[in-house]
């Protein structure tokens, strides 16, 4: 069962998502709330799988929301403003749908998630040691497999990543979000809101960029603590 959150404080918007659906098996409303306070309270003690989330709230807006999660499910911002639309983008929201919200849309959204549920896009095998773990991606009509050994960084592409490795790039139909997920934490790291990168292709780095082999990549701002702490940790071990 996909559990879903809605969050929006206008109550005809929050029985509009519950109606859409109320059409689809396998999908239960955990919980309709009209705040993001609430929200976050909420998340703190339970889990689900997508969060129907307004903008615009009082006190906390949902952007706000997002940021302050550790844990972040698939959000789905419902808003009334497009003007958002690019900063949503850049925490990497899984869809944005304008108000008001047809049912076409909303469906369009649905079948984007369950796409991404079922793993046709990449999928990995980390069953293998390091040298032998690889992973599927969708390059045009084909599955193309790269073993992790070889990437030397991926980069965001709006809905499409491109995956760099030494001799090769290939443009996957993927988001930069769902890489950072599925890549081995050991090995992988996000610097910047456009950039994953493989540890162990770091040649040198400080507090604006990081070097990997003679590329230069820009070292964001939100990310630099944890990059930091993860090359201090690599440093230890």
């Amino acid at each position: 069962m996909i559990r879903c959150l809605i969050v929006d404080d206008e109550e005809p918007a929050r029985e509009l998502i519950k109606l859409h659906l109320s059409d689809l098996d396998g999908f239960e409303v955990a919980a309709s709330l009209s705040n993001a306070l609430d929200a976050f309270t909420f998340l703190q003690k339970n889990s689900v799988d997508i969060v129907f989330l307004d903008i615009r709230m009082p006190r906390i807006s949902g952007l706000e929301l997002v940021r302050s999660l550790k844990y972040t499910p698939k959000i789905i911002l419902t808003t009334a403003y497009r003007e958002y639309a690019a900063e949503a983008f850049e925490i990497d929201v899984f869809d944005y749908l304008v108000k008001p919200i047809t049912h076409e849309r909303f469906m369009k959204a649905i079948a984007k998630y369950m796409h991404y549920q079922s793993g046709q896009a990449a999928t990995m095998d980390t069953q293998k040691n390091d040298d032998h773990a690889y992973m599927f991606f969708k390059v045009g009509r084909d599955q193309v497999k790269v073993f992790l050994k070889d990437i030397l960084y991926i980069e965001g592409l709006a809905d499409y990543i491109k995956v760099h490795t030494k001799d090769k790039s290939y443009i996957a139909s993927e988001k930069l979000g769902y890489m950072e997920e599925k890549l081995p934490l050991n090995s992988f790291v996000r610097i910047h809101k456009s950039f994953i990168i493989a540890l162990d292709k770091i040649s040198s780095y400080n507090a604006d960029q990081v070097i990997l082999s003679n590329k230069s990549l820009p070292l964001g701002r939100l990310f630099k603590a944890r990059f930091l702490t993860i090359v201090q940790m690599k440093k230890q071990s």
